[in-house]
């Protein structure tokens, strides 16, 4: 005779304990996960905030001085008062022009492996290139910023402070600007409080999403360990091929056939902060992007015939599968999904030195 479901009561009394001992998540063969774990208040934060090359890189991240315009920051894509994103589908810079992709928000930054929704920079000092001198976002000619941001009186004092005398060069600019990058961190949510074992901090139909995340629903597959992501790349089927907002992601980057149409795994920590979502920013709507992975994902994968005519066209990571949530099952895994936000600190713009 077969095992009866477990209750709802079942269910969540299982998870109201060490999480060492909570039901094992349904992971596909071979996939490397991490357990969940909590974010701690951080405690240093405002005695970090007072370090000089943090100062410094504080000042130029929100000085539209970096721009050749004067008139575009780095926060005007990364504003702290929209979760250090610009909340819209894909971002505006330079002459107003749009880019393709979605602002990926900074919370946590420093845990990240790779940078880009492509992964083509490996640290946060070789990410500042790109929207530094890109023209459709800062415009600017990083060989002649440093001499713009000497000009500027009140800097040289500043990088005298942070750095030990007062010579500006872009190495220092871009690891003032990553160093004070790397201190946004979300604040701990009621998911955190329930890990550490404070379990009124979730409601039961919360418990009961977070279960479908870790299992039926199969998330943790690509969604686990601290900040919900495995720092990976997948295509989801999202890729658009030879349509309007084709990307081909990874491939830009490696040029294998293999990584077309895949994009980095977004943590999701204060995902509510930082929609929309996905690398096109085409989706605002949790009910929505859980029924397009319910659906399973592979209503365009090619046909052999069409693979073998094209080794290019995309095919859906094998890890997406139908799921067949009940209504029940998905209202309950957005319920769980909404109780990862927990920060709410809006950071203060500082008085960055003028000319």
């Amino acid at each position: 005779m077969d095992n009866p479901d477990p209750t709802l009561e079942e269910i969540v009394k299982s998870y109201k304990k060490a999480i060492s001992e909570w039901p094992k998540p349904t992971i596909h063969y071979g996939v490397s996960w991490k357990e969940f774990s909590s974010i701690k208040r951080d405690s240093l934060y405002f005695q970090e905030q007072d370090r000089p090359e943090v100062i410094l890189g504080k000042m130029l991240f929100f000085d539209p001085k970096l721009s050749k315009s004067d008139q575009i920051s780095c926060s005007s894509c990364h504003d702290p008062e929209m979760g250090w994103t610009d909340r819209r589908r894909t971002a505006l810079g330079n002459d107003h022009i749009s880019g393709n992709r979605n602002t990926i928000s900074l919370y946590n930054i420093a845990n990240r492996k790779s940078f880009f929704w492509d992964g083509r920079a490996k640290s946060l000092e070789e990410q500042a290139s790109g929207p530094l001198g890109a023209h459709h976002e800062m415009n600017m000619d990083i060989r002649k910023l440093p001499g713009k941001i000497k000009k500027i009186k009140g800097y040289p004092e500043l990088f005298k402070n942070a750095f030990g005398d007062n010579k500006v060069t872009y190495e220092r600019i871009v690891k003032a600007l990553s160093v004070f990058q790397r201190t946004i961190k979300s604040q701990p949510s009621r998911f955190d409080q329930f890990l550490d074992g404070k379990y009124s901090a979730l409601s039961d139909k919360e418990i009961y999403g977070m279960h479908i995340f870790r299992t039926k629903a199969r998330c943790m597959n690509c969604h686990s360990g601290q900040n919900l992501t495995d720092e990976s790349f997948h295509n989801i089927g999202l890729t658009y091929y030879k349509r309007e907002y084709e990307d081909l992601g990874l491939y830009n980057v490696t040029k294998r056939p293999e990584d077309v149409g895949k994009f980095r795994t977004p943590q999701l920590r204060d995902l509510n902060l930082t929609r929309p979502w996905m690398h096109n920013g085409l989706f605002d709507d949790l009910e929505g992007i859980i029924n397009i992975y319910n659906s399973g994902m592979h209503m365009i994968d090619p046909k052999p015939e069409q693979k073998k005519n094209d080794p290019m066209y995309p095919v859906t990571d094998s890890l997406l599968q139908p799921l067949k949530l009940t209504k029940e099952e998905k209202s309950a895994l957005i319920s769980f999904l909404e109780s990862l936000n927990g920060t709410k600190y809006k950071m203060r713009r500082p008085e960055f030195p003028v000319k």
